[in-house]
Formats: structure tokens, C-alpha cells, sequence
């Protein structure tokens, strides 16, 4: 296989050692930039508690500084990451390993919760039927993850410095999900029951240099295997800010940024769930719904 062969599959889009990377600069200082994660987290712990069942044996899928865990403290969690160095900040029962080849017993656990970091993987589809493997019957995964229009704003305003300065552009952001294409994941992967959930998070900054700034102390930076390696020119940067205030600013003259939330959640299959009515089976009568049906002259 070329190099150019294996950036060309879709399943090789992200350089998950340049993840790894990013993760380790970012824990020292992470407490100082994780208001995304601490916010998600907490949405994604009500979800949990609309829930009317006992967990007991939970992983925390890509834990960053332990958000997740610290909500579920009456509980027995496991927190993994990809980075030790986040790990060294949490307590508890810690795993150091990468999301894409989880370490774990098939059946062995009876929830899965993942806070902001499957965007990241690049097998999809094979991490969520990894999940489900590891699930019990009848156990659960709850996830979230960027998707939608998150950071299009940037997106656009990179795009049309890069036109402005070099007269062409390279991929800088990654490319997100859509609610449509989650359902369909959770099918692919085996999950019964799957739900799909988007919320929209507006967040404003002085400028595009401090979101920016937010992005890299959040461990988010580019890790796109195509993104342009070599440092980026001042003079893109500076269009891309000017630009960005141009375009995106509120009544306070601060610059938006949009982060669209994907929520996943499903059920590995067991015997005792509801399930789907097979064809001819419903008990729904046409008439009840929409009254009397004219005949066709």
C-alpha cells in the first residue's frame, strides 16, 4: 500500500498518534479549557439518570480528566484514554489504551459511556461493535460526540483566508457526523433500540485566536492524516481572524462558535426487549387515523 493509498481510506482519515500528542501538551492546563466537556458530560449524565436501572460495572470510554466518573461516584467505573497523562490526574481504576482496541472481556460490562471523543476514530462502525461486544445483554452505551455543523464558522473562515492568501486550501477541520448517519451506526454495530439526540452549544471568545487557543488546550487540534503539516503562515491566521470578526461577532463584538452535540445511545440485543412488529402485524386501523377513506371513482 502507498502512502498515498493509505490516506485515501476512509477508515485511516485521523493520525491518532498526533492524538496522542495533542492529548499529552494538553493535560497539563486542560482544567483551564475543559468548560465543552464538563458541560457535555453533564448533559450526558442526565440522560443516564432518566434511566431506571442499576449499573454497576462501567466504563468510561475516553475520560479525559475523569468528568464523567466524578457524576457516577457511587459506582464502579472504569476510566480509560489514550493518554497516561490525563490518567495520572484522575483517581480510581485507570486504563491507558486506545479507543479503537478495547482491552476488554466480551459481555464483561454493563454500561458504556463515552464524553467527546469518538470523533476522533477512524473505524466507527468496528469501535461501536466493539463496544457492543463488551456489553452484557441488555447493557447499554451512551455516547456524545462533535458532529453536525460544529466549528463551521472556523471552517468557513480558514477556508476563505487560505482562498485570500495562497489561493487555495487545505483540510483543517475535521469532518463530523450527521444525527442520520448515527442511527444508522448503531444498527450497523448491532444495538437494539438505538436513539439519536443532537443539542446545539453556542460558546463566544474575544477572537478567533483565543477559540483557537481553547481548541489546543482542549487536545482538539488537527490530526486530519491530509492536514497541512508544516507550520501555518501569520498572514492566513491573521485573515482567518479578520475574517472570523467580519462575519461571526454578537451585540458584544465577541466571535460564535458553534458545537453541535451528537448523543448516542443503544441497547446490546436481549430477548427480554421490546421489539418492532413484523409486517401485517399492527393492530392500528387506517380509518382510526384518518377517518373515513374516499374509494377511487
Amino acid at each position: 500500500m502507498t502512502k498515498t493509498d493509505k490516506f485515501d481510506n476512509p477508515i485511516n482519515i485521523f493520525d491518532r498518534k498526533q492524538l496522542h500528542r495533542n492529548r499529552d501538551r494538553a493535560a497539563k492546563n486542560l482544567h483551564s479549557h475543559d468548560f465543552l466537556l464538563q458541560e457535555v458530560a453533564e448533559r450526558l449524565h442526565d440522560k443516564y439518570l432518566d434511566i431506571k436501572r442499576d449499573f454497576q460495572n462501567i466504563l468510561d470510554l475516553g475520560c479525559h480528566r475523569g468528568a464523567l466518573a466524578t457524576l457516577l461516584s457511587d459506582k464502579f467505573v472504569i476510566q480509560q484514554d489514550l493518554s497516561r497523562k490525563y490518567l495520572d490526574q484522575i483517581k480510581g481504576i485507570r486504563v491507558q489504551a486506545d479507543e479503537e482496541a478495547l482491552p476488554y472481556r466480551s459481555q464483561s460490562l454493563d454500561l458504556i459511556v463515552s464524553n467527546l471523543s469518538l470523533h476522533w476514530i477512524n473505524d466507527l462502525p468496528g469501535c461501536l461493535a466493539q463496544i457492543k461486544q463488551c456489553l452484557k445483554p441488555d447493557g447499554l452505551f451512551l455516547g456524545t460526540l462533535l458532529g453536525g455543523e460544529s466549528l463551521t464558522e472556523l471552517r468557513h473562515c480558514l477556508m476563505e483566508a487560505e482562498i485570500n492568501i495562497r489561493g487555495g486550501v487545505s483540510p483543517r477541520i475535521s469532518p463530523f457526523m450527521d444525527v442520520q448517519a448515527g442511527g444508522s451506526l448503531l444498527q450497523r454495530a448491532g444495538f437494539a433500540l438505538p436513539v439519536v439526540d443532537t443539542d446545539r452549544i453556542t460558546v463566544t471568545y474575544e477572537n478567533a485566536f483565543k477559540l483557537m487557543q481553547e481548541l489546543q488546550g482542549m487536545g482538539e487540534s488537527n490530526i486530519l492524516n491530509k492536514r497541512f503539516k508544516g507550520l501555518t503562515s501569520p498572514r492566513v491566521m491573521m485573515e482567518c481572524a479578520k475574517i472570523y470578526q467580519e462575519k461571526y461577532t454578537d451585540h458584544r463584538g465577541r466571535i460564535t462558535a458553534t458545537f453541535d452535540i451528537i448523543y448516542l445511545m443503544g441497547w446490546a440485543p436481549h430477548e427480554s426487549q421490546q421489539k418492532p412488529l413484523r409486517p401485517g402485524q399492527g393492530k392500528v386501523s387506517l380509518k382510526d387515523v384518518f377517518g373515513k377513506i374516499p374509494r377511487k371513482s
